[in-house]
């Protein structure tokens, strides 16, 4: 049976900024990666000023964030599915959520699509967000609770019986990527090979940011080959993502020699590892029957 890799996103843009290099290094190795997005992103704002389909993003958002995903699964390989759920927004305090936007869908019934997903593609190992979305966005804390309530649900076959056969995930996993050891790790190396460099000040506000957050990662993916891949796939979201963006001011050069990693959080496990980790599949039993 091959490896089988599902990775659940909100949005069209996170699967490019949360693990594109993961998914990159595992479908050069031959395994099956699927992406799975929540929401199309129709209430994404323009991030980019110089963006060249502004008219259309202005007109038609979902329609040009579904363009640009196809162009970043095509760079990357992965495989991708829509959930269909309407995105969420990022209301101001005290702002109502839209009805029938995907936070407010109960998950008894938002689950259903995504337990047949994974029924179907049978994946051992599961890529979401840890219990606060990762950052406090209605739609990143759904997808980690969709996620989850999916996971179980599709292992059990009392449960959504027309959703096919039950299928068992092994070993589900937090993204980690932007970590405190990483940031630390990239300033001090840039400081004392370029100790003028303007990127020095732009680390160090970073690690100012990271020292709050826990370092809870427990696997190391090593990808380094795969960052400018990575960087292509988040490009082609252009209108989420400026060419000056904070995610391009990492030189990959010098991320290649310090930090050639995508980090991960283990989160449960159904079959025995040791951590640290290097690989998301340390440990996976392969279906019985199978070699």
């Amino acid at each position: 049976m091959p490896k089988r890799l599902l990775a659940v996103h909100a949005h069209p843009d996170d699967e490019s900024s949360k693990g594109a290099a993961t998914y990159a290094h595992y479908v050069q190795e031959g395994a099956q990666v699927l992406v799975v997005s929540c929401t199309g992103g129709e209430r994404g704002d323009i991030q980019n000023p110089h963006l060249v389909e502004t008219a259309m993003a202005e007109r038609d958002m979902a329609g040009l964030r579904r363009i640009e995903m196809a162009r970043a699964r095509e760079i990357v390989g992965f495989d991708h599915l829509w959930l269909g759920f309407e995105d969420s927004g990022l209301p101001e305090e005290g702002e109502a959520l839209a009805p029938n936007c995907f936070a407010l869908i109960p998950l008894e019934h938002s689950a259903e699509p995504l337990v047949k997903i994974i029924r179907e593609f049978r994946p051992q190992v599961m890529l979401t967000y840890d219990e606060s979305g990762g950052y406090p966005h209605p739609d990143h804390v759904r997808t980690h609770e969709l996620s989850i309530f999916a996971m179980d649900a599709a292992a059990d076959a009392s449960r959504y019986p027309h959703a096919g056969p039950p299928w068992q995930i092994q070993k589900v996993y937090y993204d980690r990527i932007f970590n405190g050891p990483r940031a630390n790790a990239m300033y001090d190396a840039l400081k004392e090979r370029e100790p003028e460099s303007p990127l020095l000040e732009q680390l160090d506000g970073m690690r100012a940011w990271m020292r709050e957050r826990p370092d809870l990662a427990t696997t190391h993916v090593e990808v380094g080959a795969y960052f400018d891949k990575r960087d292509d796939a988040l490009r082609s979201h252009a209108s989420q993502v400026s060419p000056d963006s904070s995610f391009f001011f990492w030189p990959n050069r010098l991320q290649r020699d310090v930090w050639p990693w995508e980090d991960y959080q283990l989160a449960s496990s159904l079959v025995d590892t040791e951590l640290p980790e290097t690989d998301l599949f340390a440990g996976v039993v392969a279906e019985e029957g199978s070699e």
